[in-house]
């Protein structure tokens, strides 16, 4: 069975998916585009799904007879009137972080993906399917004891004007708050944020560099530092400590170099380029899951938990060095 896919957004994401399933995956074709700018999605129907129809409303795309399942790539703001549709449709959507910018939102959508009985919807929290983040889980599990901490950094060389302190947690630190439940396989109790000198290169709307304490129900600590004026690349990096031993996670493949008496390799700059292989994963594990009237990987809920831990930190920002809360209802039986 081939799975026809229509794509809400298509913006760099959206077409960088769309070339995705048209280029690189095998089960599924793009048969439908939607975006707020219809010369946008007429460009990449022009260059990359040329039998795609294009329609002016995400909602009428969503109800098309020639779309088995949805791709939300859209304005994060939109995403909860999407995904509510595609639940209501019956048809498995694959939604971009955030599920939806308030976790009210998303809350909606674990209740309607409740009632509708079973899952529809993957969120795409890439890193879960990281070749890295992989081999670093299979040996927490199996290798290094009780975990106790981790040491985690997520840099960038630089960001935009309108990149701001908060966009820190939403944007940045999400994905974080996402992997680091499904490393450890545990929820967050509480979190803390604080501020050390500012880097000279931040603009004056950015707090930068921040580091987000958290600490998970078995009482496991994190630190966090986020620094995304760090100026030499895009750099990840998780140190998992534990009773037996401890786990990094790999840098990736690179050429070490000799040259001009020093050793060198290089450093990606683009989170694109860092994590490439794993768009490719995911996609195909929500097509096979598509395939199947249905969906795998991350789920509503994790979206659900996600909002929830970065509403906490956000909150930590905003009182530097005070240890805010995080409570979580009781998970549905859909997501056990």
């Amino acid at each position: 069975m081939t799975v026809r896919i229509g794509v809400i957004g298509t913006g760099m994401i959206g077409r960088d998916h769309t070339r995705r399933i048209q280029q690189v995956l095998a089960g599924a074709e793009i048969t439908a585009l939607s975006d707020y700018n219809p010369d946008a999605a007429r460009a990449v129907q022009a260059d990359l799904a040329p039998d795609a129809t294009v329609h002016d409303k995400g909602e009428d795309l969503i109800a098309a007879d020639n779309v088995d399942a949805v791709l939300v790539c859209s304005t994060g703001s939109t995403h909860e009137a999407y995904v509510l549709a595609a639940i209501a449709a019956g048809k498995p959507c694959f939604c971009e972080k955030p599920l939806a910018t308030t976790a009210d939102g998303a809350k909606r959508i674990v209740d309607a993906e409740v009632a509708h009985g079973s899952r529809l919807v993957q969120v795409g929290f890439m890193r879960r399917y990281d070749a890295g983040y992989r081999m670093l889980k299979d040996v927490v599990d199996t290798q290094i004891g009780a975990p106790l901490m981790v040491h985690a950094a997520h840099r960038n060389p630089t960001v935009p004007e309108q990149y701001v302190t908060p966009m820190a947690i939403h944007d940045t630190l999400i994905h974080e708050i996402d992997v680091f439940r499904w490393l450890l396989d545990d929820d967050y109790v509480s979190a803390q944020v604080v501020f050390p000198r500012k880097s000279s290169h931040a603009h004056a709307r950015v707090a930068d560099p921040q580091i987000v304490l958290l600490e998970t129900a078995k009482g496991i600590r994190i630190d966090v530092e986020i620094f995304v004026n760090c100026r030499y690349g895009y750099d990840i990096q998780c140190q998992v400590v534990g009773e037996e031993g401890l786990a990094n996670l790999p840098e990736p493949m690179a050429i070490t170099m000799r040259k001009q008496a020093m050793m060198q390799n290089t450093i990606l700059t683009d989170w694109k380029d860092r994590f490439v292989e794993s768009y490719d994963v995911e996609l195909a594990d929500f097509v096979q899951a598509a395939a199947r009237g249905t969906a795998s990987g991350p789920s509503s809920w994790d979206g659900y938990v996600a909002a929830i831990s970065s509403d906490a930190c956000v909150e930590a920002q905003e009182k530097s060095g005070q240890i805010i809360p995080i409570s979580l209802p009781a998970r549905p039986a859909l997501y056990d």
